[in-house]
């Protein structure tokens, strides 16, 4: 019985590392949705024009996709202890709470809250850690929290969301698609 553990423990480990060499918009396209594949494409232009830095952008992006694909593996592979689960379910709760935030923010002139959005975020961070960190490298959750570090930066919310920002279409875009994936359930 232990060697079954070992080979299934290994096939796990050989499947997240594939996945990972393989982490590319393209390959994400094939595990997500059109609409969440959208929303990456958003978020992957938002960090372009806001860090000016392409390759930084793309390697947040990568980020995304490999953790993303990462978790995917694990839980396909049913390797979430019960307190684990718990994790998946605020992850899920924090990042619909951001989302919503987010449709509010565009839509409502005078209602962006920064200092809610990043606690939001920051709550979706720790779970995620909690999420993860038994299973994948301290490599894979130091690139969680370069993901987060980005995105809860408050030059970034900031320029975005100030009522003029150049960001507007693409934030609107981003917006369109939370909007269906909430509407689906899906966020």
């Amino acid at each position: 019985m232990a060697d079954t553990v070992k080979s299934k423990d290994l096939g796990i480990q050989v499947q997240k590392k594939i996945f990972s060499r393989m982490a590319n918009k393209n390959v994400a396209k094939i595990l997500i949705d059109d609409v969440s594949s959208n929303v990456l494409d958003n978020l992957h232009r938002l960090a372009k024009y806001h860090s000016g830095n392409k390759r930084e952008a793309e390697k947040l992006l990568k980020n995304i996709i490999k953790t993303f694909i990462k978790i995917t593996v694990l839980d396909r592979n049913r390797s979430f202890s019960d307190e684990e689960l718990k994790h998946v379910e605020r992850l899920k709760s924090r990042f619909r709470s951001a989302a919503m935030s987010v449709v509010s923010f565009y839509e409502v002139d005078f209602s962006y809250d920064r200092n809610y959005l990043v606690s939001v975020l920051e709550e979706a961070r720790t779970a995620l850690v909690n999420l993860i960190a038994r299973h994948l490298t301290d490599k894979s959750v130091a690139k969680v929290h370069v993901i987060f570090d980005f995105f809860c930066s408050p030059g970034f919310l900031d320029r975005v969301f100030h009522r003029d920002s150049e960001h507007r279409p693409v934030l609107g875009a981003l917006v369109k698609d939370l909007n269906t994936l909430l509407d689906q359930g899906n966020l």
